[in-house]
């Protein structure tokens, strides 16, 4: 974003590094940088640490942070810092607007509308939330919100996660096969990575059944993509509405061409004002840092104080 290259630039010394100026800037200059602030879309790893002996600190922009080769950081005493909190209120909207209108097909309606066709007859009916049950296939931050929105609609709410969450009043399970029999709406708000890589996969489509209708905000690593379209063509599920795909900003034809599905541009934190929030974390971060402080908002795997500093 335009304010917050402007904020970096009065604070350091700024290099924007793209494909084709990856190598003139890091040639030269590889053994000066200190940090990278990135927006979290393209893969980082050791290829470009190598080259960058004196990096501390990597300020991510967004929640998500898999793009990161976190074992090379790790190992190189390298600190990753994201954009927590600042946008879990507004992708929990954009999720409980996202699930409304794919059950009630308002996408649908609105392209109904416009090519003319309500003077031929009114819209077919559609789906309902209300006799719905919804399995929360994570719960943290943003999962909570979400599950708080929806329980405000008189929707059961059930979830799975590593582990129970006692002081949560909705049911746990432990397996998500399980949960997916019983439930006919899933909802993914898990981190992307490794651990989470195709959780919906064609089983779990198959036990989610002909009424299921899928909502994904989390990556689009979370969903088996070619399982999940064959899904939505042979009737294995009703629909599903996705904010998030497997080769962003590339969306498979054959997801366009469907229309029991409704596809957004992964905006789940995409206003200005959240957009400015997390930014500004971006930069206080990185002014945190090199202030001596330490970062605000470092990531798990790579904790602060480090070990060697906490006595």
């Amino acid at each position: 974003m335009p304010q917050v290259v402007q904020a970096l630039e009065e604070r350091f010394e700024v290099h924007h590094l793209d494909p084709q100026s990856c190598a003139g800037i890091i040639t030269p200059l590889g053994p000066e940088i200190r940090a990278i602030a990135t927006h979290g879309h393209d893969a980082i790893g050791e290829a470009l640490f190598s080259r960058l002996p004196r990096l501390e600190i990597i300020a991510n922009f967004g929640v998500g942070y898999d793009s990161i080769d976190l074992s090379a950081v790790s190992e190189r005493g390298i600190i990753v810092t994201n954009t927590p909190q600042v946008l879990d209120d507004e992708v929990a909207d954009l999720t409980v607007g996202l699930l409304l209108a794919t059950v009630r097909r308002l996408p649908q309606a609105d392209r109904y509308l416009r090519e003319g066709h309500w003077l031929r007859g009114p819209f077919p009916l559609s789906p309902t939330l209300r006799t719905r049950t919804v399995g929360m296939i994570g719960m943290g931050r943003i999962g909570r919100k979400i599950a708080r929105r929806i329980s405000a609609f008189d929707v059961p709410v059930v979830y799975h996660a590593r582990g129970a969450k006692p002081e949560l009043p909705w049911r746990h399970y432990g397996d998500l096969l399980t949960m997916a029999r019983d439930v006919d709406t899933l909802i993914a708000i898990v981190p992307g990575g490794a651990g989470t890589r195709h959780m919906v996969n064609a089983e779990v489509l198959r036990a989610l059944g002909p009424e299921g209708i899928l909502i994904n905000v989390a990556r689009g690593s979370v969903v088996d993509e070619p399982a999940l379209i064959s899904a939505l063509q042979s009737g294995t599920i009703l629909g599903a509405g996705l904010d998030v795909f497997a080769d962003e900003p590339r969306v498979p034809q054959a997801l366009v061409e469907l229309d029991n599905v409704v596809l957004v541009p992964h905006v789940g934190s995409a206003t200005h004002h959240t957009r400015g929030i997390m930014g500004q974390l971006v930069v206080d971060n990185l002014v945190s840092w090199f202030q001596g402080k330490g970062p605000i908002t470092p990531v798990p795997e790579t904790p602060w104080p480090k070990p060697h500093q906490r006595a």
